[in-house]
């Protein structure tokens, strides 16, 4: 698995999360990440939409409508 693989891993096994939550979770999963590594692999995630950040806080970003993803496979 990925750096982005094993973030999301662990925002899904934590759902609400802090920077150091996050690296004590990969951690303990035999997945140590450098403190850079993981401050990178979160502002790509988040670059992407794929999580979200609040006052230090991640977590999984929100799931949108099918209507976007309806639009998105029927755009001319």
């Amino acid at each position: 698995m990925d750096r982005k693989g094993w973030v999301m891993r662990a925002l899904e096994a934590l759902r609400f999360a802090t920077f150091q939550e996050i690296q004590r979770y990969l951690d303990e999963e035999g997945e140590p990440f450098s403190k850079k590594e993981l401050q990178d692999t979160l502002k790509a995630l988040a670059q992407e939409g794929k999580v979200e950040e609040k006052e230090g806080t991640y977590r999984l970003a929100r799931k949108r409508g099918g209507g976007e993803a309806f639009a998105k496979l029927f755009e001319d």
